[in-house]
């Protein structure tokens, strides 16, 4: 057994730059997208086109998710495509600070979910490889836990940025946050990853063939997973730009302090509903951690409908933190685990993440048309009652999901 084989004695310099690659990877991926609506609104666009743009962007990421996850299993230079990823994203977002032009804009959208799609499966192989199987859930935890941990440091700077400098500050220090993230990638060895462990191989069993790419449509629980997860976001989705776009149409005081302020309550509370998820899928399985998450929704989304205020985050995010923070250790360990064996475990994350991606992708022009023409508190409403959906079938097949488990 290799010095990596087990958690407990990987080397915690690796471990170390894996936590500060996830960190620095969360300001990138997410501190500009919930401020992108604010800016656009300030440039003059209406909540439908703004949910449209980012609707092109989530097909994009959707379409690109399963080859991305294919690309992760066959290569061995995993590093490699998060610093690409890293490099479009940065270059992506400028372009919306020279041009406004909606067909420009659209194009920013769709290079950043094109490399953002390579960047959840490359980390969640590097992490696999490192730790292996039986480290997964764990380390996948505490990298949930400082990827969260970074969304509060970055929403806060964010904030104060944007209230003293404008938005265009926040772009900069989302470059900055890239920049960081790929040193931190380069610090982890090569040599560190396995990478057959890494795609979902069993350990020490070299010359095991991958499985066939039907093995993910003959899973029912991995289908019954996709689709719970499509449903939530579908209503998810739109929830937090929404409720920025709203607060702002309500005139509640500066509209960037107020995203921030949204972000950094959610992420407070993923960093405890992380390390939760973590000791409670070890001690009891996932389907609970992931029902839990589900039940979340329809709640947050009447709170949304009634209270667009600076008192109205406290619930709101609370409860987003809550089913963001389960379902981002849970899906993965989730699909890690189903898919152990078959040496298809990161095109089956992408695969998991197309289908909850449909979801996403369409839920921010639903969103906006429904709030453009019927008010927002009716869009909150309608798109806390689509996660019904996820615990229907989350119930239903309950015997099939604890069984995976």
């Amino acid at each position: 057994m290799s010095k990596q084989a087990a958690l407990g004695v990987t080397d915690k310099r690796i471990i170390w730059s894996l936590q500060s690659l996830n960190f620095f990877m969360a300001d990138l991926q997410a501190g500009v997208g919930p401020f992108l609506g604010i800016f656009l609104l300030a440039h003059g666009w209406k909540s439908g086109l703004i949910g449209s743009v980012m609707t092109i962007g989530g097909v994009a990421g959707m379409i690109m998710t399963i080859p991305a996850g294919a690309l992760i299993d066959a290569t061995k230079r995993k590093r490699f495509y998060v610093v690409i990823s890293a490099v479009f994203t940065i270059l992506a977002s400028g372009i919306i600070l020279f041009t406004q032009e909606f067909w420009l804009v659209s194009i920013s959208q769709v290079a950043t979910a094109i490399a953002g799609s390579a960047i959840g499966p490359a980390i969640i192989g590097i992490t696999l490889g490192i730790v292996k199987q039986k480290g997964f859930n764990k380390q996948n935890g505490y990298n949930q836990a400082f990827n969260h941990a970074g969304n509060v440091v970055g929403s806060a700077l964010s904030g104060y940025l944007g209230y003293k400098f404008g938005i265009t500050a926040i772009f900069i220090l989302a470059a900055f946050f890239g920049i960081l993230s790929i040193i931190s990638v380069l610090l982890i060895p090569a040599n560190s990853i396995d990478d057959d462990v890494a795609r979902g191989m069993r350990e020490g069993e070299k010359d095991e063939k991958a499985s066939g790419f039907k093995v993910l449509f003959q899973c029912k629980s991995l289908l019954v997973l996709a689709g719970a997860l499509a449903f939530f976001h579908l209503g998810n989705g739109a929830m937090l730009p929404l409720y920025g776009l709203a607060a702002a149409a309500s005139g509640n005081g500066n509209a960037s302090m107020f995203v921030a302020m949204t972000i950094i309550i959610a992420q407070l509370v993923m960093i405890g509903t992380s390390l939760l998820a973590m000791k409670m899928a070890d001690k009891s399985g996932y389907w609970l951690v992931l029902f839990i998450s589900f039940l979340s929704l329809p709640i947050r989304g009447l709170f949304a409908a009634y209270m667009h205020s600076h008192i109205g985050i406290y619930p709101v995010q609370i409860l987003d933190g809550v089913g963001a923070g389960l379902q981002s250790v849970a899906v993965p360990g989730l699909v890690a685990h189903i898919l152990n064996g078959t040496g298809r475990v990161n095109i089956g994350q992408g695969a998991v993440m197309t289908v909850q991606g449909l979801g996403a992708s369409l839920s921010p022009a639903i969103g906006g048309w429904i709030a453009q023409g019927m008010g927002y508190s009716s869009a909150f409403m309608i798109l806390g009652a689509f996660a019904i959906g996820s615990i229907l079938l989350w119930t239903i097949f309950a015997k099939t999901i604890k069984d995976a488990c």
